[in-house]
């Protein structure tokens, strides 16, 4: 098994993670997978994050190894999830691993082909790094 990236949150988005983890009473897929990716995060304060770190509300560039697609996705809470094309769950597979990833990390996650394997490329906008502290 590949060794899993280091993670960076924000203790802002932690907070506010475990909150819904603890109002989510319903069971999802990816509910263990997040529960250990907070578990094995480091935490910084939220003016403290580096700038190329995947964080809540960020805007993320990506691309699927395999078949070379890429996509631009912003990582949202779930109550923010409207549809649209352009954004992705916190408690979604890929929203579960891109949190906490730094620009050029690679991380393997189960698809219905298989294993992909996805790589971070770029934030397009990072909220903490645009001084939204207190979003």
């Amino acid at each position: 098994m590949q060794r899993k990236p280091h993670i960076i949150l924000s203790s802002l988005d932690m907070e506010r993670i475990e909150a819904l983890l603890e109002k989510q009473t319903a069971p999802f897929p990816g509910r263990d997978a997040l529960e250990a990716e907070l578990d094995r995060a480091d935490v910084f304060d939220p003016k403290d994050m580096p700038p190329n770190v995947v964080t809540m509300n960020s805007t993320v560039r990506f691309t699927m190894l395999e078949s070379g697609k890429t996509n631009t996705l912003t990582l949202v809470y779930p109550k923010e999830m409207d549809g649209s094309g352009d954004k992705v769950s916190i408690f979604a597979p890929v929203g579960i691993a891109l949190l906490g990833l730094a620009v050029g990390d690679e991380f393997q996650m189960p698809s219905p082909t298989g294993q992909v394997t996805v790589r971070v490329d770029g934030i397009e906008f990072q909220p903490e790094n645009a001084g939204e502290l207190h979003r």
